[in-house]
């Protein structure tokens, strides 16, 4: 009965830090999504986590960012709205790691359903350490 009580705690409590290490997705993703033309264009998912809320915008090549709504996160799961042109998309997601795969869906036959891969966007390297102000070279000798 103690071994069945120890293997219980040890799964309650390996369970429990895999929801605690789960991924906060805050920060910027973007993907490539094909237009009707036929052309590629970037897309960035600027996402904001607070827990399970999750808020932020969504960036296309043309106009002003459209808000996130209903955003919700469990684990590596994702899920959030975001509305234009009186059409709402749905949106579905799991997160592994620096990837997001994306499943797009709407009520509107207009707007096909998408599978979408999003990627993170590294912050950029710090840059080197700048001369000391005030820092002047030492003078060499000339040899002739």
């Amino acid at each position: 009965m103690k071994k069945l009580l120890a293997i219980c705690a040890v799964l309650a409590m390996t369970l429990s830090a895999g929801k605690a290490m789960a991924a906060d997705v805050t920060g910027s993703w973007t993907t490539q999504m094909q237009t009707q033309d036929g052309n590629n264009t970037t897309i960035t998912f600027n996402f904001k986590q607070d827990g399970a809320d999750l808020t932020g915008t969504v960036q296309g090549p043309m106009g002003d960012p459209l808000p996130i709504s209903n955003g919700k996160v469990d684990g590596d799961k994702l899920t959030f709205d975001v509305s234009f042109n009186g059409m709402t998309i749905h949106h579905t997601c799991t997160v592994d790691g620096d990837t997001i795969k994306m499943s797009t869906k709407t009520d509107s036959g207009d707007f096909p359903a998408m599978e979408l891969t999003l990627t993170r966007v590294k912050a950029d390297a710090p840059a080197a350490p700048a001369p000391p102000t005030g820092a002047t070279a030492t003078p060499q000798p000339q040899v002739l």
